[in-house]
């Protein structure tokens, strides 16, 4: 099975939740300590294999470009000033081998009409698609990582999902799964945004998709719902039909920082595992009078 070399990124979303923050600024491109949010998931994605970053833009996302863009007139200045510490970060924002593909969506038609945008670049393979704003943590394999992993043993395509409280399931996708002989969950349906009285499990989709191209097909078919939009859920409801749909339990901590309090959370998390500011956070925090 061959690998992941595509990495979809939908990065169209106003962010209204962050506002006045993002009135001008992309949502993914909110900082975690010293990256934005945008940078830790093209990481993620360049980590699995993934040498073409799909990103399915918008007004007002130019800044994503530009981060990714050569900085010549910094790097100028950095040279000049003798800071070679910094100027190896500017250059290795992603490797040389990384190439980034830019892709407007011209009307916010939802999740599944972003990816749809990504067919032309796409075309006939297996692909990733990454959403910035669920930032997992795992300092040894990336959830991407371990989710091309089970597809290059598979075929499958391959969900990542966690267990959420169950009055939540009306925020998120939810899965009923039946476990295979290999230990493996197959999906048996999905349904988005349950009430919590009619979710056939807490076991919810976040953040993360290793999809086959048949899925480009079925949202062509797949008819708006809600709001005009079409879903990448009910594309995915298609699929399984279809194809063998894996829920991937992954290992990590995921911090949704599409939430302020998410955000917040990863930020603290973030600055104490740094490995030059870890120490002296801590003792601020401690020496907190809460």
């Amino acid at each position: 099975m061959a690998r992941i070399r595509k990495a979809v990124f939908p990065v169209a979303g106003l962010g209204t939740r962050f506002l006045p923050a993002t009135k001008a600024s992309p949502k993914e491109m909110l900082p975690v300590v010293d990256k934005p949010l945008i940078q830790y998931a093209a990481e993620e994605a360049e980590a699995a294999g993934a040498t073409q970053l799909v990103f399915i833009t918008g007004r007002h996302k130019r800044s994503i470009e530009d981060h990714f863009d050569k900085a010549y007139e910094l790097e100028s200045e950095l040279t000049s000033a003798g800071k070679e510490k910094l100027l190896k970060i500017v250059r290795t924002v992603l490797p040389a081998h990384v190439n980034c593909i830019y892709l407007r969506q011209p009307e916010a038609l939802g999740l599944g009409h972003a990816v749809l945008c990504s067919k032309p670049v796409v075309g006939n393979e297996a692909f990733a698609i990454i959403l910035a704003d669920d930032l997992i943590r795992n300092d040894e394999k990336g959830v991407v990582e371990q989710m091309a992993e089970v597809h290059e043993r598979t075929g499958a395509s391959v969900l990542s999902v966690e267990e959420v409280p169950p009055e939540e399931t009306n925020k998120y996708g939810i899965v009923e799964t039946e476990e295979q002989p290999d230990g493996t969950l197959r999906v048996v349906s999905i349904v988005e945004k349950p009430d919590p009285s009619v979710a056939p499990s807490n076991l919810a989709v976040v953040g993360r998709y290793l999809l086959t191209p048949r899925i480009f097909d079925l949202l062509e078919q797949t008819k708006p719902g809600a709001g005009g939009e079409i879903q990448l859920t009910d594309a995915i409801a298609a699929l399984l039909k279809e194809e063998t749909v894996i829920a991937y339990p992954f290992k990590g901590k995921r911090y949704d920082c599409g939430s302020k309090e998410g955000y917040l959370e990863a930020t603290v998390e973030y600055a104490l595992s740094h490995p030059e500011l870890g120490d002296s956070f801590r003792a601020y925090l401690k020496g907190l009078k809460l």
